[in-house]
């Protein structure tokens, strides 16, 4: 699984905070474990709804 967070369907921007954040549904330690990382995120979902149809033509 690769990817960046810029096309992750899990990156959304809060208006509150005034920046985009990761809305992966993450326990306490899935998230630690996640922060403590350097590869790719084991959690990335592309955002492209199409990607999947272009994958099957």
């Amino acid at each position: 699984m690769t990817g960046t967070c810029e096309g992750c369907a899990y990156n959304v921007y809060d208006d509150i905070v005034g920046e985009h954040v990761c809305e992966a549904y993450l326990d306490e330690d899935e998230f630690y474990r996640l922060s403590q990382r350097s590869g790719p995120c084991p959690y990335y979902r592309s955002g492209d709804d199409y990607e999947l149809v272009r994958h099957q033509n």
